[in-house]
């Protein structure tokens, strides 16, 4: 097993994903999306060949964790409180495949070390060390049985 910490490099990290539309992986594209980085934004507007504000009022919705927002694809919810990735077709699968969000591509359930890498995603991603906020609200989250990479 490919041992992940919250120190490990994006290098590093992204060496242990590969692409995967397998069903344990693309499952989870039917009930929500991951988020992307803020550095993705500029890239996934290109791919689609509009301006960032667009794809954001169009594609995307803000989400916080841990005090920290990003943005992540629509999800088509119905009447249900989940749904499906707007991004996500169940027969051509992801439609911004090379562009997708950067939770997404580390989002590997058929891999033993998959969780490992969401965990990498919260902690360099939405927690936020110089936000005291951020901060209790991990904490809160670790003291309710939520698991941490060590450093």
């Amino acid at each position: 097993m490919a041992e992940i910490k919250k120190n490990t490099s994006i290098k590093n990290v992204m060496k242990l994903t590969h692409d995967c539309s397998c069903q344990a992986c693309s499952h989870s594209c039917n009930y929500g999306s991951g988020a992307f980085t803020n550095k993705q934004l500029p890239i996934v507007a290109e791919f689609l060949g509009i301006a960032v504000e667009e794809l954001k009022e169009k594609h995307l919705e803000k989400i916080t964790k841990f005090n920290t927002e990003l943005f992540r694809p629509k999800i088509l919810r119905g009447k249900k409180p989940y749904g499906k990735c707007t991004f996500y077709d169940r027969k051509k699968g992801c439609t911004i495949h090379p562009v997708k969000p950067l939770e997404c591509k580390l989002a590997m359930g058929c891999k033993d070390y998959g969780e490992d890498l969401i965990l990498w995603f919260v902690q360099n991603h939405f927690v936020n060390e110089k936000d005291q906020q951020s901060i209790k609200e991990f904490e809160d989250y670790l003291k309710a049985g939520g698991k941490k990479l060590s450093a």
